[in-house]
């Protein structure tokens, strides 16, 4: 995930604690969501969380760009 801030991101994780719980988090939702995805056991049950879960991850990644664009300029 945005390889161009590679660095940026190194070091937010470890002096920005808000960029840090994003970041855990936004990783927790991608090993959720393959996880759920490998499991074809209550397909139906499961794409709809699943669904829900892509959405946060998504609103999380907006959300860490937002963070890295700001501390890039």
């Amino acid at each position: 995930m945005f390889p161009e801030y590679r660095d940026l991101i190194t070091s937010l994780k470890t002096s920005d604690l808000h960029f840090k719980t994003l970041f855990d988090r936004h990783n927790d939702l991608d090993q959720q969501i393959k996880n759920l995805e490998g499991n074809q056991d209550h397909v139906h049950a499961r794409a709809e969380e699943i669904e829900v879960l892509k959405k946060e991850k998504l609103a999380l990644k907006d959300e860490l760009y937002k963070v890295l664009q700001k501390h890039a300029a």
